[in-house]
């Protein structure tokens, strides 16, 4: 198919390189520095895709990231990539496209009776029309109606990279605005990063017809351009959208790259000073069946006249009520391109734009409106009134300008505010964050004179805020001046009977945005969410302020008093792939491993995730299976002596003249009166006297305290106590540092253990006078600073033990190699849950939950008994908690011996026979105990304390059995052996 639509002259392509693609499986022919809509275009091609909603022809409409319509598929298999939009797809060497909706195919799609039968699906409908039998019954259906693309089904082949930068200055966009400030900013040494989302820098320049200081405005770019190429405090990043802002002057960059080595990189940029020049974009006017293939805007018809070479149309007519779309009937006259009308609807028309069409031989029809459009897969002609008169006008293309919207996503995302302009007919920058300056178009600006003069001035302002002196530079002289009127008329909505789109990625209508009305629906965000206006994937670009002029309008409300919507990062889709990047697979989270991980790959570990960490389950030998080696390290440690690797479980240190004050605050249990060298078990609580942790305080010093947490709550725990030292009671004076890394943890445990200690040499006296349970000590062992803690969670005679992580590997096999005439063994947590389980230690998280509160697992006393108010304590008083029938954490015993238990079987009542029921509460943990030889578990049972020596009936995976409820300490219940 030859391009019939591509001018003879002019544009940015390299007509020499001629590039293939397929479009729905036609052979089409483009140029290098085409886009895939403009090669569309070149080729005769508007109608590109089916609406959202009612499959209505759509064709291309914009020539940007604003685009709503031309949402294609590119790339085949497993490079198969929905939703891009055509306006933003460089033309490569046998690029693939297809439209993503239409069936049996575009041309022709059934799924068009939805738009015949509109009357039966109005905004809002879904929501009240699916609810039965439910929303997932009706799910696959609608999305596969809708007019989005689908999900890529194969593994992505493509490289994603990220990375971290620091900057002075970063600038949003590199259109006159923005090089303006680049040189600014870059002559005065700052640092600079400039990025834009298009493939070359310019913005407007690219495809605007004025001259600078008497020459084309390309002469005057590249010169800017070979300048900030050659300040290396300049960074220039094309092809890169600015997808996010955050807070802290933290932005998010999405880079798409030409590199087959890489597909895209995102960006996390940290700048002192943010510029937004960004630009406008324009808006569309809102009449009858205004969204045919063929009405483009009139600004997105000009960029592809002048920058692709490419003819929109044949006969063109344009429908404006500013002056910008003006300069598009003079370009494309320029062009040869027929311009058959301009319809101005604004009731005066400059005298100075009526000259100059006249001049032109451009019929003008001021104070006139367009009532009506023909043409199906592409417009055919349009019907306007002109004080009380109709006229039909044959065209091909309708160019549309209803006034310019500043780009102001990135201020919103940062919490900027917005104010309207009643003389643009925009919203424009209000209050700006700290650290942010708005200039060009996304400021208000409507010359190009302008935007260089008062971007030169702000630009200097915000280098002398940073610290850098600056210069003005030189600013070039804009011919033909264009002293373009701000202004922009507001044009009361039409009554008619046919529909007229507001939004159309999402196909709003005027009639929706009445029934949102008429339904009580008129606070902006509540009209969004009920229209669906602004939710699409371009974020309301093209049809926001169209929409709120409507529920102005239909209100009777001021749209200052209306307001605008929250507009939420990302400012264009960003792929999964950039997200994640190289963290996918076994990468998608670092494996975390132990400091003695080689040791425990010589000794045959089992590992398992625990928390993030690569930790040994058991050590099974040869011949042994894993439940055998459970067993048999369960009764070395309970009859001799075992080694057990911690080295995970937090370590929190806590500093500071009111470190002690902080954490009774924190903990439910007393710290006050904790002496220095001692520990103490504590249990934390959240704000509704929940448990969410429990491990031991140990107080090195008056002001000097190390906090063991869970291991697998470390960094939750960590969070935790920063938010209440930073938040709530920042008066305190005290630092929290997380040290869970820098020390290696060693657990011996049974009743050799001391016996071995006393064989090393050591600085350390480990009699039982010396270091008696529940005391902390230090020291040298083995050569090696050491921290010594007398704790248990066995219920054996047991020492942790705190050396550097680097040497763990050397000191492990120390302790093997002295321990083995001891009869030494290496145990997992596999072990060390049954050793706990034995002794009734309960597991946080395992035999707790969301509602857990201390009373339920055998602490409400010591709740009670502390008199100072500590986190969560208030809620401890509600009556609830006090119910007597709460679940309860209990031990319990099968009746037969042999008969197995497993976590999670639910209790029934005795006189329960079989299930269902309501359940009594469930088994938390249970595990087979050789020293017992049967099965024990614990559990919360309702009522559980008062019902001791009762029997309850367990349903698990439809078995019932019965159990009875002990005391939930099965071994040495007198704690004779961790004592002695």
């Amino acid at each position: 198919m030859s391009q019939d639509y591509r001018l003879q002259q002019g544009g940015q392509i390299d007509r020499q390189q001629i590039l293939n693609f397929s479009f729905n499986g036609l052979a089409l022919q483009g140029y290098a520095g085409d886009s895939l809509a403009s090669a569309l275009l070149a080729n005769g091609i508007h109608h590109v895709a089916r609406s959202f909603k009612f499959h209505r022809p759509r064709g291309i409409y914009s020539a940007g990231e604003e685009e709503p319509n031309a949402l294609l598929e590119t790339g085949e298999g497993a490079r198969r990539v929905p939703n891009n939009r055509a306006t933003m797809v460089p033309l490569q060497e046998g690029l693939t496209a297809k439209s993503q909706i239409g069936w049996p195919s575009l041309e022709f799609d059934l799924g068009r009776s939805l738009d015949f039968s509109h009357r039966l699906w109005p905004a809002g409908f879904y929501n009240k029309t699916f609810k039965w039998p439910s929303w997932h019954f009706w799910e696959g259906m609608i999305r596969r109606m809708a007019g989005l693309g689908r999900a890529p089904d194969e593994a992505d082949p493509d490289h994603y990279e990220q990375t971290n930068c620091h900057c002075d200055l970063l600038i949003c966009g590199a259109g006159p605005a923005g090089l303006i400030a680049a040189l600014v900013a870059g002559r005065s040494g700052l640092q600079v990063i400039i990025a834009d989302q298009d493939e070359q820098f310019g913005g407007s320049l690219n495809w605007d017809s004025c001259l600078l200081d008497g020459s084309p405005a390309g002469a005057w770019l590249a010169t800017c351009l070979n300048e900030l190429q050659a300040l290396p405090n300049v960074l220039l990043l094309p092809r890169t959208t600015v997808s996010a802002s955050y807070d802290h002057q933290v932005a998010t960059l999405l880079q798409r790259g030409h590199n087959p080595a890489w597909r895209e990189c995102l960006w996390t940029v940290r700048s002192r000073a943010t510029l937004l020049a960004t630009g406008a974009i324009e808006q569309s006017q809102v009449f009858p069946d205004n969204d045919r293939p063929g009405i483009m805007l009139a600004g997105a018809v000009r960029h592809y006249a002048n920058r692709y070479a490419v003819a929109a149309g044949r006969r063109v007519v344009i429908s404006t009520n500013n002056d910008s779309a003006y300069q598009t009937a003079f370009d494309l006259r320029h062009h040869g391109i027929e311009v058959a009308a301009v319809i101005d609807q604004r009731p005066a028309v400059p005298a100075a734009m009526l000259q100059q069409q006249h001049d032109l031989g451009i019929v003008v029809y001021p104070a006139a409106q367009i009532i009506a459009t023909c043409g199906s897969k592409r417009l055919r002609g349009l019907c306007m009134q002109q004080a009380g008169k109709r006229q039909r006008l044959q065209c091909d293309v309708l160019a549309v300008s209803g006034g310019w919207a500043p780009r102001l996503h990135l201020l919103c995302h940062a919490r900027g505010s917005l104010q309207f302009n009643t003389q643009g007919q925009a919203f424009v920058p209000g209050k700006l964050p700290r650290g942010f300056a708005v200039a060009g178009g996304a400021a208000g600006d409507t010359t190009l004179a302008e935007v260089f003069t008062r971007t030169e001035t702000s630009t200097i302002r915000l280098c002398e805020l940073l610290g850098a002196s600056a210069r003005h530079v030189h600013q070039p002289r804009v011919s033909p001046d264009n002293l373009q009127s701000p202004e922009v008329a507001s044009i009361p909505l039409q009554a008619s009977r046919k529909r007229q789109w507001l939004d159309l990625a999402h196909d709003v209508t005027l009639g929706d945005a009445k029934l949102a009305v008429r339904e009580a629906y008129t606070e902006v965000e509540h009209f969004k969410r009920f229209t669906t206006t602004g939710m699409s994937v371009d974020q309301g670009k093209t049809g926001n302020i169209n929409a709120f002029l409507a529920l102005s309008s239909i209100t009777g409300r001021a749209i200052e008093d209306i307001g605008t919507t929250t507009f939420r990062p990302p400012y264009t889709p960003v792929t999964l792939g950039a997200l994640a990047a190289g963290h996918t697979g076994e990468d998608y989270q670092p494996k975390r491993i132990l400091a003695a991980e080689n040791t425990h790959r010589s000794l045959a570990a089992c590992f398992e995730d625990y928390g993030g960490w690569q930790r040994p389950d058991c050590y099974p030998r040869k011949g042994e299976s894993a439940e055998q080696a459970i067993h048999r390290e369960v009764l070395r440690v309970r009859s001799c002596l075992g080694v057990y690797v911690n080295s995970p479980i937090g370590k929190i240190e806590v500093r500071g003249p009111d470190a002690s004050e902080f954490l009774h605050r924190m903990y439910m249990n007393k710290v006050h009166g904790l002496a220095a060298g001692h520990c103490r078990y504590g249990l934390m609580l959240n704000e509704g006297g929940v448990l969410i942790d429990d491990g031991i305080i140990i107080r090195l010093a008056e002001d000097h305290f190390l906090l063991n947490t869970t291991s697998g709550g470390a960094s939750r725990i960590l969070g935790w106590l920063e938010e209440w030292s930073q938040t709530e009671w920042p008066r305190l004076q005290v630092l929290i540092d997380d040290v869970s890394a820098q020390w290696a943890n060693f657990t011996l445990a049974g009743p050799r253990s001391r016996e071995l200690l006393q064989q090393l040499d050591s600085s350390i006296d480990f009699s039982a006078g010396a270091l008696p349970h529940m005391q902390v000590t230090q020291g040298e062992i083995a050569g090696l600073q050491a921290r010594v803690n007398r704790i248990s969670f066995s219920g054996e005679l047991s020492f942790e033990l705190n050396i550097a992580a680097s040497c763990a590997n050397e000191f492990l096999q120390l302790l093997l190699q002295k321990g083995e005439a001891l009869g030494i063994t290496a145990y997992g947590i596999e072990a060390l849950m049954t050793l706990r389980l034995e002794k009734g230690y309960m597991h946080v998280g395992s035999d707790t939950d969301g509602e857990t509160i201390p009373d339920d697992v055998g602490w409400g006393q010591a709740a009670r008994q502390k008199s100072e108010d500590y986190l969560g304590k208030r809620s401890l008083a509600r009556a609830a908690s006090a119910e007597p029938h709460r679940r309860q954490l209990v031990g319990l015993l099968t009746l037969q011996p042999e008969m197995a238990m497993r976590a999670g079987g639910h209790f029934l009542p005795a006189s329960v026979k079989r299930a269902p029921a309501e359940t009594q509460g469930w088994i938390t943990s249970a595990a087979y105990s050789p020293v017992l030889q049967r099965y024990v578990a614990l559990g919360m049972l309702r009522g559980g304390r008062a019902r001791l020596g009762q029997t309850v009936q367990v349903y698990d995976a439809g078995r019932i059995y019965p159990v009875k409820i002990v005391p939930s300490c099965f071994v040495d219940p007198i704690n004779q052996r961790m004592r002695s």
